[in-house]
């Protein structure tokens, strides 16, 4: 589904030039739930965005399903944003002035879809992560994990091929992000493929592959035992 050769991603900042990301080599298989975890600053956020084709390798090739997408235009690269990935943010980046419904009828608005199948799709993925009642609701009316909810509904809205969440449950208590991360599992077992970012452990236990990420490179790849909680500085001793 998706492969990474020799990615490497550099930032200038100011007079200075930071690796983000150091001749990375991935590839994730269709139906997989990755959790790509590391120390602050190790490219987690960065590959995340680059796998959702938010932003493009400084070097290296970066294959969706067999098509290198980096020599794409911009226009072909925001249609395969739209129709095939779905991105769940910490900080939910819902549209305030909407409601819960118009939110998650933006993605199917970009895609064209007519107003009645926009409303209809909506309504059913709200309804199905138990917000049918919150449908009119703005943002500044829910809770955080009814926002993530939203936030989530509107990452499904096209039908992705890839789900994409940056720290998802960050801004939420423990029990609206176990919440959260149930949903996750559910979309999972129903065949959705994800990529989770997290600095939480147990969060990062729900997955079942570990990715992990020091300086830049990729040191840890392995499968992730059912219910045992991540240590990190595990990702820093393998890496030795």
């Amino acid at each position: 589904m998706i492969e990474l050769k020799e990615v490497q991603k550099e930032y200038q900042m100011g007079e200075v030039q930071v690796q983000a990301l150091k001749s990375l080599d991935l590839e994730i298989t269709r139906g997989e739930f990755l959790s790509i975890m590391g120390p602050s600053g190790s490219g987690k956020s960065t590959l995340l965005h680059i796998l959702g084709g938010l932003d493009l390798p400084s070097a290296g090739e970066y294959f969706l399903e067999e098509v290198e997408i980096s020599e794409l235009s911009d226009r072909e690269l925001s249609r395969i944003r739209n129709h095939h990935f779905g991105f769940v943010f910490q900080s939910y980046n819902l549209f305030p002035e909407l409601t819960a419904l118009e939110n998650v009828t933006v993605p199917l608005l970009y895609a064209k879809k007519p107003a009645k199948e926009r409303n209809a799709r909506a309504t059913e993925l709200l309804t199905s992560l138990g917000m049918g009642q919150r449908l009119k609701h703005y943002p500044g009316q829910l809770s955080g994990g009814e926002q993530q909810r939203v936030a989530v509904a509107r990452a499904l809205a096209n039908d992705p091929t890839l789900l994409l969440a940056d720290e998802p449950t960050g801004n939420l208590a423990t029990n609206q992000g176990q919440e959260i991360m149930k949903i996750f599992e559910q979309l999972h077992k129903e065949g959705v493929t994800i990529v989770l970012v997290t600095h939480d452990p147990v969060v990062g236990a729900y997955g079942k592959r570990l990715v992990g990420l020091r300086d830049g490179h990729l040191v840890v790849d392995r499968p992730i035992e059912r219910g045992q909680p991540i240590d990190l500085l595990e990702i820093v001793q393998e890496a030795g």
